[in-house]
């Protein structure tokens, strides 16, 4: 096998690694490229191409971490991660911690480790490194990364809500929450939603959207109903769609231009978060992007009198 069919094979795997690192597709797909081109240049030809690539992509992504950090400490409003369709990497065995480690709400509880940390992380939980693999990997010695893991994984449980990642359990709430929300049914919608939910939207500052986190059942609910008689009037549509590997909506203009993604956590029966992705910047990759600002515009002039 050639070196350019090795590392396509294994194109998927490095985009999943650094995905997880970054919580980025643009800059997961340049760290997968700027691999490529150090695998290319560099004349190795290791005995392991699976572990000499995911070694370089998980650096690259580790220093590509640690520059972005600097760009969210001046992020306008709330960062949420990019959102994602599908993800070509699969291995049945890890299913579970690969759903696990690909949701909207494990990739926002990352953001709470160093580079590093999140590093070992994802390697050891999401695909199963073992930490003398690890080891190489971040160069740090095999007792340095354990220490990582344990110290990411207390970060992660401090302070944080339990949240289900169980696919039927969201596919049963998401049908829920897509009808109550389409009929407008206010009781349904209160229903569904924890008491102490959380909405969290991500405009980046480039479309109109709340920039702070608006809390509890009934805020969050009278929130979400002022929203069905405008995307009425604009002929908006919501599609249910898998959302990192959990089900999930988009939101589409009456040309079918994405407007926004919404994601959900799911507790106990009940949904504990909203999180709205309406960065137009976050949503190219995933089709047309309509623009909120034009539809903003059309929706006042359709109610002025």
């Amino acid at each position: 096998m050639s070196g350019v069919e090795e590392f396509e094979n294994l194109r998927p795997l490095l985009f999943a690694i650094a995905y997880r690192i970054l919580g980025s597709v643009t800059e997961a797909e340049d760290a997968v490229q700027e691999t490529w081109v150090r695998y290319e240049t560099s004349g190795a030809e290791p005995d392991s191409g699976r572990a000499f690539l995911s070694t370089v992509v998980t650096r690259v992504s580790i220093n590509m971490l640690e520059s972005a950090r600097a760009r969210r400490e001046r992020y306008v409003g709330e960062w949420l991660p990019e959102p994602i369709l599908e993800e070509p990497y699969d291995d049945p065995a890890r299913s579970a911690e690969l759903r696990e480690s690909i949701s909207t709400a494990a990739l926002v509880l990352l953001e709470r480790l160093s580079p590093l940390e999140r590093a070992v992380f994802v390697l050891r939980e999401a695909f199963g490194f073992g930490f003398s693999e690890i080891a190489e990997i971040v160069d740090r010695s095999e007792a340095a990364c354990r220490q990582l893991a344990v110290r990411a994984r207390r970060h992660l449980d401090q302070g944080s809500a339990r949240f289900d990642t169980d696919p039927q359990a969201h596919e049963q709430l998401t049908a829920r929450f897509l009808t109550a929300f389409q009929d407008g049914d206010v009781d349904a919608l209160r229903d569904l939603l924890a008491a102490d939910v959380q909405l969290v939207a991500d405009s980046g500052g480039k479309a109109p959207a709340i920039r702070r986190v608006v809390v509890g059942g009934e805020k969050v609910m009278r929130l979400l109903a002022s929203f069905v008689s405008p995307m009425g009037q604009l002929g908006m549509s919501l599609e249910s769609r898998e959302v990192n590997r959990l089900p999930g909506l988009i939101v589409r203009d009456a040309d079918g231009a994405i407007v926004q993604v919404m994601t959900f956590d799911v507790t106990d029966g009940k949904i504990g978060a909203v999180r709205v992705m309406i960065n137009p910047d976050k949503l190219a990759h995933l089709g047309p992007v309509a623009d909120v600002r034009v539809l903003a515009q059309k929706l006042r002039d359709l109610q002025r009198p």
